[in-house]
């Protein structure tokens, strides 16, 4: 066969003219057919291939480098061709398909004997590549990711575990179920059906756990920005391509966790035309979250129509520390569950901590009674687990002089919000 040394020669050329070299060539090799070429991360016909929707074979005169990617959650093994030449059939239609790999994207060329034919494949291999089934799509790199671990971790997450003020926790329940319940009566009433919700407060007070809980009981698609960064793209380019697939995707949720970290004074401006430029976000719900609102420039924080409603999770009251406490108890065998007398006592002792403190304060509690069940009660255990801790928030809180006033006027639950 004539190309027999195809992909050999092509690995050969300089890096910038290695696509290049692809085309022209195949262009002299087929001048009959219809050759698309591209590059979009949502080509994964792998995947398509595997679900049986079209079948593929190597040909057998070009070697086909495959890598193969395990994944450290589940145990499994994935392929994926870096170069190759396939084979394809699809509903009843002969193609090739030709992949080149490169340091920063995979190129394809789909060469078929109908244009139509050749369109109407790429087009069905990325719609499919595109749907969420059992993942959330998350931005990273300058490129859509589907992940079936965050996916799993969501769906494990609920209102019922949430330990909030009761008032508060309502609140958050409904406010965007009845959002995307009045879209007719949004429009009747000629309202833009769009919405922005920010979560405000230190770390380990529930953001986190709210916003999946709040992702799974509303069941749309969400989409997840880690980051804004790519290697080769600017951050205007990638907010642009993020908010493009909301808007494809809507009614959807965009989820900006750490929101104060993802937009800069370098691209604020485009990021504030994305959320209420001229483009229409029509069925699009951005949930944020920051530990740190004074990093935030005003234009975000204090301007109505880009984030409606501000939810503040404050440190854990008395009542939401004791619930804390009993629910985590009532979890474990009935020998080493907490006393009610000693989750009171340990409660109003953990004024000041966040969830996260507490969670630290069951978990080596858990840990030393298994160690030493025989020789304390974890009621003990627990109480003295709580000394430990609040000794080490002491003293990494900063030094600072106060008046004596000053000092005298603190409560456990200022020093300690300051500290966390």
């Amino acid at each position: 066969m004539i190309w027999q040394n195809f992909l050999s020669e092509a690995l050969c050329q300089p890096c910038a003219y290695k696509t290049y070299f692809v085309s022209r060539k195949l262009n002299q090799m087929f001048p009959a057919h219809t050759i698309i070429e591209g590059s979009d991360y949502d080509f994964k016909i792998e995947e398509y291939a595997r679900d049986g929707q079209c079948f593929i074979v190597e040909e057998s005169g070009i070697y086909t480098q495959t890598e193969t990617e395990y994944d450290s959650t589940d145990k499994s093994l994935t392929d994926k061709i870096r170069h190759g030449w396939l084979n394809v059939l699809w509903r009843g239609k002969l193609i090739d398909v030709v992949l080149l790999s490169t340091s920063d994207a995979r190129s394809f060329w789909i060469i078929a004997e109908d244009k139509t034919v050749a369109a109407d494949f790429l087009r069905a291999v990325c719609e499919w590549c595109a749907e969420v089934r059992g993942e959330i799509l998350v931005f990273e790199q300058g490129y859509w990711q589907k992940d079936k671990h965050l996916f799993q971790a969501i769906k494990d997450a609920s209102f019922d575990d949430l330990v909030l003020p009761a008032d508060f926790k309502h609140e958050l329940q409904t406010d965007l179920a009845q959002f995307f319940a009045a879209r007719k009566m949004y429009e009747r009433m000629r309202a833009p059906w769009k919405r922005g919700v920010l979560f405000i407060g230190s770390p380990g007070n529930g953001k986190t756990q709210t916003i999946k809980a709040l992702i799974n009981s509303l069941a749309r698609p969400c989409l997840y920005v880690k980051s804004f960064k790519a290697r080769f793209e600017s951050d205007h380019t990638t907010m642009r391509e993020v908010f493009a697939r909301a808007r494809a995707s809507a009614p959807c949720l965009l989820i900006f966790e750490d929101l104060d970290s993802l937009v800069t004074d370098r691209n604020r401006s485009f990021f504030l035309n994305e959320l209420d430029g001229f483009a229409e976000n029509t069925g699009v719900v951005v949930i944020a979250s920051t530990n740190h609102p004074e990093k935030l420039d005003s234009s975000i924080l204090d301007r109505p129509s880009r984030f409606d409603r501000k939810f503040y999770f404050e440190l854990p009251a008395h009542a939401e520390r004791f619930a804390y406490l009993k629910k985590w108890s009532a979890q474990l065998d009935r020998e080493a569950q907490l006393s009610d007398e000693a989750a009171d006592t340990c409660a109003h002792a953990t004024q000041g901590f966040s969830f996260a403190y507490l969670k630290e304060a069951t978990l080596s509690a858990v840990m030393q009674w298994i160690n030493t069940r025989h020789n304390a009660t974890m009621d003990d255990i627990m109480r003295e687990r709580i000394k430990v801790l609040r000794a080490a928030m002491t003293k990494a809180k900063p030094k600072t002089t106060k008046k004596k006033s000053e000092v005298e006027e603190d409560d456990d639950e200022q020093v300690f919000s300051e500290v966390i």
